[in-house]
């Protein structure tokens, strides 16, 4: 086995999660996303892209139902001993497949959990599976019980935490030199990449964003890249990452003089994400977090040019995107406590003068102050 942890640490994750799954009175939880098997037993594939379930019974027992493809990939890279496989042929429903599983589980009549609110579950899995299971036992939806078990990171994770961020501004620090006019973006995303990669990191669980002139206001990736021009603006999104914990950054560089609306724009920014770092404690929560920057972007009359969330938690993702459950939107009473690892992004799109302003880095919480989890400085970057 290629364990990424110690077996002490998978085995007090897997306690915690019998404790989460008693509170909730559960004989046993089906995980699907692929966050959740990584996290508890260290099963590291992009499998999941085919139905795929880890079954955990209260006592602890785990079994895996997947594919042929990845019984070696599970035997590699994880902890669990159990594998059975289900056949690809013709129509085949392995849900079935799950079900007779679970029978040999002693599990006829429980009440069991299902992780739905995953990209691991298409909707014709979760059609499949809840058609099946209707008579076998009670399901329940259980899609944040790992997730939020996630939330706080363990010493061991926050070293990976920490390696992440130095491959995070390694990857800026490798796209500065390259920002000029006349630089093509292929040049800038390649070298921002490579710099991760070459510093023993990982691919991240979704595209880098880059995006120049009109593009610069996207908050999305697209294919097809240009050339920056003399008087240009570049947006990049982008992760370091280790053991697929990501750390994430955000940032808007302006090629050529800033015009008054950049400065502008950066100056909201850059208050709203100071005010918003005396938030990242305890005694506050994810919902205040966005509460404080609304009151700022709207009080500077941004509100039509700014988002309706502002970050969230960050940890181990995989495809298709590197963003926890856990989002700073308005209403959301998830409190804020130490061992959390948040990404905080400023977001601000102009549209009615073409100017976009970005502005965002991952903190790591503690008892008090948060701890950036970058060596940049919080300056307008004017090239």
């Amino acid at each position: 086995m290629a364990l990424i942890f110690d077996n002490e640490e998978y085995a007090d994750r897997l306690e915690r999660l019998k404790s989460a799954m008693a509170a909730k009175k559960l004989d046993a939880v089906l995980l699907f996303a692929q966050e959740s098997m990584y996290w508890l037993t260290g099963y590291d594939t992009f499998g999941f892209v085919f139905f795929q379930c880890l079954a955990v019974t209260a006592d602890g027992k785990m079994t895996l139902l997947t594919r042929s493809a990845d019984v070696r990939q599970a035997r590699q890279t994880s902890n669990i001993s159990d594998i059975r496989i289900w056949v690809d042929r013709g129509q085949t429903d392995p849900s079935r497949d799950l079900k007779e599983m679970l029978a040999d589980l002693d599990l006829l009549g429980c009440r069991i959990g299902v992780e739905y609110d995953t990209h691991g579950m298409t909707g014709r899995s979760a059609h499949l599976l809840d058609q099946q299971l209707s008579t076998f036992c009670q399901l329940e939806d259980a899609s944040y019980l790992v997730s939020n078990l996630r939330l706080i990171k363990s010493p061991a994770e926050i070293t990976h935490i920490e390696k992440a961020a130095v491959l995070c501004d390694d990857a800026f620090d490798a796209a500065l030199p390259l920002v000029r006019p006349g630089a093509d973006e292929a040049e800038i995303l390649s070298a921002m990449q490579g710099a991760v990669l070459s510093g023993g990191g990982d691919y991240p669980a979704n595209n880098f964003i880059i995006g120049s002139g009109e593009s610069a206001l996207l908050c999305r990736a697209k294919s097809g890249r240009r050339r920056l021009s003399e008087n240009d603006q570049l947006t990049l999104e982008w992760a370091g990452v280790s053991g697929h914990y990501h750390v994430a950054a955000m940032r808007t560089l302006v090629i050529g003089e800033p015009s008054d609306r950049h400065h502008a724009l950066f100056g909201a920014a850059k208050a709203t994400l100071e005010a918003i770092e005396e938030l990242l404690r305890p005694g506050h929560s994810f919902g205040d977090v966005f509460d404080k920057h609304a009151e700022i972007m709207d009080a500077r009359g941004l509100s039509r040019h700014r988002l309706n969330a502002c970050g969230y938690s960050l940890g181990a993702r995989f495809a298709p995107s590197w963003m926890e459950h856990q989002m700073f939107h308005a209403g959301n009473p998830n409190p804020i406590l130490p061992s959390m690892s948040l990404f905080v992004h400023i977001i601000i799109m102009d549209s009615d003068s073409g100017t976009a302003m970005t502005l965002g880095r991952t903190y790591l919480t503690g008892e008090d102050d948060p701890k950036p989890l970058s060596r940049l400085g919080l300056d307008l970057y004017a090239k």
